[in-house]
């Protein structure tokens, strides 16, 4: 049986244009990357990157031009079934509640409505929404309409966690809980989580590993590192760690630059 979750072999992904003129645009080139089973893998980059297009892909809802993406040794063929997608913004219905936002993904795959409940019942409680599941999304604050949209992925108890930038909207002190939130669940569960994380510092505090992505376009792999830090960890505490400190500092060498020709790649477009 294969150590990885999740692998990304020479992946390209090519968009073409909508009108007459057929020019092309090569978000992702030849990019190899590969996720343990039970590793917590952050990727950061410049904005526009193609991060959220590697996360797309790897939920299937977007096939690669080139090179093939395998979970747990399998090809993968349309969508990834063993992996939940937590998206930058929620996907709550409006018009359902809490519960009954969390209950629809296993309603999908088929599970009868009381084990549905009873599974959505116990992950709110788990991320401690259990008195809020009769409550509407616009009922919730912005840290409790994400810790509905944790539980939605979690219920379904995938082998695989997509999430990008799951916290960039909230503030400071919410964002904090929610990622040790995010530590302590996935510590119980152990599923491969790759992250996608505009936040250096929140990349170190929760990963494994960190893999550094270059500016579009033809985005590619640039680095990866070890984040050699002990668990479990409390995200405020590593922030200020010395170790984390220096690894903020190795990483950005690399990135800082990248940051640069996606800032100036911007500017020229806007110009």
């Amino acid at each position: 049986m294969t150590d990885y979750a999740l692998e990304f072999l020479n992946i390209s992904c090519v968009f073409r244009a909508r009108d007459a003129s057929a020019q092309r645009y090569t978000a992702v080139a030849d990019t190899t990357l590969r996720v343990r089973a039970g590793e917590f893998v952050s990727v950061v980059g410049p904005t526009g990157c193609g991060k959220s297009t590697l996360l797309n892909i790897a939920a299937g809802l977007l096939a690669p031009s080139a090179g093939e993406v395998k979970v747990f040794g399998q090809i993968l063929v349309g969508i990834n079934k063993r992996a939940g997608y937590m998206f930058q913004t929620d996907a709550l219905m409006p018009w359902s509640t809490a519960l009954e936002n969390v209950m629809l993904g296993l309603q999908y795959r088929g599970t009868p409505d009381a084990q549905a409940r009873s599974q959505s019942l116990e992950w709110l409680q788990r991320v401690g929404l259990g008195a809020f599941a009769d409550c509407y999304p616009h009922q919730l604050s912005g840290g409790m309409r994400k810790r509905a949209a944790l539980a939605q992925v979690l219920a379904l108890d995938p082998d695989i966690i997509l999430m990008d930038e799951p916290f960039s909207a909230l503030d400071v002190q919410t964002r904090q809980l929610m990622e040790n939130e995010v530590l302590a669940l996935w510590a119980a569960k152990k599923k491969a989580v790759l992250f996608i994380t505009h936040d250096l510092d929140e990349a170190i505090a929760l990963s494994d590993r960190v893999v550094v992505l270059s500016a579009g376009p033809a985005t590619h792999p640039i680095g990866e590192f070890e984040v050699d830090l002990s668990r479990p960890r409390d995200v405020t505490e590593q922030r200020v760690h010395p170790r984390a400190i220096a690894l903020h500092a190795q990483i950005w060498e690399v990135l800082r630059e990248e940051v640069l020709k996606g800032y100036a790649q911007q500017l020229k477009r806007a110009a």
